[in-house]
C-alpha cells in the first residue's frame, strides 16, 4: 500500500511510524519535518499528505502533530479525505470500520511505541463496514465534500 506520512516535528515516534510502515511492506512518502527542505507547518504538511490520498497517489495517509488535532483538521479540509484522530486501537478500528477513514491522525505527545503498534495493527486490520446504515453515513460525508446534502 502507498502511504503518505506527515509530521510537523521530527520526533522519535514519527520516525518509528515511518519505519513500522516500511517494515509492514508499505511504500512510504514523507512530508514536513521528515523530509529535508519541506515545509514543516502542520497545516501545510498535513494537507500535502491528504492531497496524495485525494489525488490517488497514496492509498492512505498518516498525519501527525503534537496533539494530532491540527493535523486532522487540516487533512479533513481536503475533499475526499476522512481523517480520524486515533489515540487508541479501538478508535482506530472503529474509524476504519464505521467511518471508512482513509487518513489516520496521531498525537506525537500521546503516542508511545507500544501504543503506535496497537493503533497500526487495528487500523490495518479494519475493513470498511458493509452495513447499509454505515455506508449511508459515509456517502453523506462524501456529499458534504461537494457542498451538497442530498443525492
Amino acid at each position: 500500500m502507498r502511504i503518505a506520512v506527515s509530521s510537523d516535528m521530527d520526533e522519535p515516534v514519527a520516525r518509528s511510524l515511518v519505519a513500522a510502515l516500511r517494515e509492514r511492506g508499505h511504500e512510504v512518502r514523507v512530508h514536513g519535518a521528515l523530509r529535508p527542505g519541506d515545509d514543516p507547518q502542520w497545516a501545510v504538511c498535513s494537507e500535502a499528505a491528504a492531497r496524495e490520498v485525494a489525488g490517488g497517489t497514496a492509498d492512505q495517509a498518516v498525519v501527525c502533530c503534537w496533539t494530532g488535532t491540527g493535523a486532522s483538521i487540516a487533512a479533513n479540509k481536503v475533499p475526499g479525505v476522512r481523517a480520524a484522530l486515533c489515540t487508541d486501537a479501538y478508535t482506530a478500528d472503529g474509524a476504519r470500520r464505521w467511518n471508512d477513514a482513509n487518513v489516520l491522525a496521531l498525537s506525537l505527545r500521546l503516542t508511545s511505541q507500544p501504543l503506535l503498534t496497537e493503533i497500526l495493527d487495528a487500523w490495518f486490520a479494519g475493513e470498511p463496514s458493509a452495513d447499509a446504515e454505515d455506508r449511508q453515513n459515509v456517502d453523506r460525508v462524501r456529499l458534504l465534500d461537494h457542498g451538497r446534502t442530498r443525492l
